[in-house]
């Protein structure tokens, strides 16, 4: 008897991930990103390095999602914005991919 087949852990979400890839998507559509790679191993080493810098913001109810939300209109939203844009350069410059 295990937790994950008494329990629905699908209702439980880190919203940072949600954050993250919106602000990504953002962020590497700027010019001044156009030149980096997209490949899978980038962009999702992209999002690891910017979600292993940041707290977690999990819900696991509607009203958890509502307090999500706000989260855009917090510090966390700015933090989330340096998360990324620090995570990209750190991928630029050293990228997992085999050249």
């Amino acid at each position: 008897m295990g937790l994950r087949t008494e329990y629905n852990f699908e209702n439980l979400v880190n919203e940072s991930e949600n954050l993250v890839i919106t602000e990504m998507e953002r962020q590497l559509a700027l010019k001044k990103n156009q030149d980096n790679c997209r490949c899978e191993d980038c962009i999702l080493d992209i999002a690891a390095f910017a979600l292993n810098s940041l707290l977690p913001l999990y819900r696991v109810s509607l009203m958890g999602s509502v307090y999500a939300e706000n989260a855009k209109r917090t510090p966390y939203a700015e933090d989330v914005r340096k998360a990324v844009a620090a995570a990209i350069l750190k991928v630029k410059a050293n990228p997992s991919h085999a050249p």
